[in-house]
């Protein structure tokens, strides 16, 4: 009799788990419908969050077209990028903001590779070995990673789509990572994102 109590009590504990899964994914993606497609306005603009959740959680991850973004807040702007790191898919939603030369980057948690979140520049600190006495300084790769162009209306942050004309590093990751990224495996949730 006890063995069946304690079974039950497991049951009904997995029972409950399987539903905060299922209901923390579902919150995860509120901004896209089931099908994967974003919430668009007639202007062509994507809905993203409000704008005082995003600054609260300082980072947000979102889907538009099936491709992962992270929205930053920080230092009161707001950034969007790919979400996945250009150099090898790395999760930016959970690398830390680093200050470098003014510029604020984001740290790639994989290979800590920074990359600015004003223009999407990779940066490395390199030498120049013609120089009397070589110390390393921070240069820029050029732009790796794609920016997302963001509008504040009404306390609601919208994105563009993105001009796919123009490629860069990061379209690649983003593709792969397509539908199946942070967000689609429900790891994350909008406040786990900031911790």
């Amino acid at each position: 009799m006890l063995d069946l109590i304690i079974l039950s009590i497991h049951f009904f504990i997995c029972f409950l788990i399987s539903i905060a899964i299922w209901c923390g994914a579902k919150n995860v993606d509120s901004h896209s419908s089931s099908r994967g497609a974003a919430e668009m306005r007639p202007d062509g603009l994507i809905f993203i969050g409000k704008e005082e959740d995003i600054k609260k959680s300082g980072r947000i991850t979102a889907k538009i077209n099936g491709r992962e973004i992270v929205v930053f807040y920080h230092e009161g702007k707001f950034h969007a990028l790919d979400s996945r790191c250009y150099h090898e898919g790395g999760p930016l939603c959970r690398g830390e903001i680093e200050d470098i030369n003014g510029q604020a980057c984001i740290v790639c948690p994989w290979h800590k590779f920074k990359i600015t979140l004003e223009t999407g520049e990779g940066l490395y600190e390199g030498i120049n070995p013609l120089e009397p006495s070589p110390t390393p300084q921070w240069q820029s790769k050029g732009v790796k990673q794609r920016i997302h162009k963001l509008t504040i209306d009404n306390g609601s942050i919208y994105v563009c789509p993105p001009d796919l004309s123009v490629s860069f590093d990061s379209d690649y990751f983003a593709e792969k990572y397509k539908n199946g990224g942070e967000l689609a495996m429900g790891k994350q949730s909008h406040s786990e994102v900031a911790e």
